[in-house]
């Protein structure tokens, strides 16, 4: 962390990347008050109790924040994720405490798939943040309406920008995309109110040419009825 500047790392192998569908092109981020219990004992006997009474152990960090290990109801944290989404605030309450956080990371159990941990990074007005964003390719392009094929390469853009105008999701208009023609992020980049960090020749999608079928010739067309024996037949 870099002064104000949160840079959000996904990428730890037992962790893994919060995905919500969203159909918003950019959207300012939503907020949600979850409420949160204090913790104290980090025992897997503890840990485990919380999470076979419907809670979820968590921790709330970041600048000028002392950390604090804190648990919150797996029902109510999964409902306001799903509706705010991956990049949305949540004002954490504890004991009437109120704390702005994103969430930077959670674990997941690898057999059951249930969310086990989630740590919260703390964050204010100021905030700027760095974090991947979802495509979303929208509209029906006129190359595929030509028989062509729309091929997707990227799916996740890097953005930087201040955390309450962090976008969901990032709708990219295929419309006019002819066959053989590709959208790049350099297409795109004035687009957006907020810095992606990526090289302006990086392909987002593309539309391939249709595939040529071969032509198959069948020789001299056969008379109804039942096929003759292929042999003897005369070539």
């Amino acid at each position: 962390m870099i002064g104000d500047r949160l840079i959000i790392n996904t990428k730890f192998w037992t962790y893994y990347n919060c995905r919500f569908e969203r159909k918003k092109e950019v959207s300012k981020t939503m907020e949600a008050v979850l409420y949160a219990q204090e913790r104290s004992k980090e025992t897997r006997a503890t840990l485990n109790s919380l999470r076979e009474n419907g809670n979820i152990p968590a921790i709330l960090y970041g600048k000028n924040v002392s950390n604090a290990p804190i648990s919150v109801e797996k029902l109510d944290f999964k409902k306001q994720f799903n509706e705010i989404g991956k990049n949305g605030i949540f004002t954490i309450d504890v004991d009437g405490k109120r704390q702005q956080a994103i969430v930077r990371n959670y674990e997941v159990d690898p057999i059951t798939r249930e969310i086990i941990h989630i740590d919260f990074l703390a964050v204010n007005s100021l905030s700027v943040i760095t974090a991947d964003v979802r495509i979303v390719l929208v509209n029906d392009a006129e190359g595929v309406k030509d028989g062509g094929v729309l091929q997707q390469s990227m799916f996740d853009l890097s953005v930087t920008t201040n955390v309450n105008r962090f976008p969901d999701a990032i709708e990219v208009d295929v419309t006019h995309l002819q066959v053989g023609e590709t959208i790049t992020v350099g297409k795109i980049r004035q687009q957006y109110p907020f810095e992606i960090n990526h090289e302006n020749d990086e392909v987002i999608a593309s539309i391939l040419p249709p595939r040529q079928e071969e032509e198959i010739s069948t020789g001299e067309e056969q008379e109804p009825g039942i096929p003759e024996n292929l042999e003897g037949r005369e070539e």
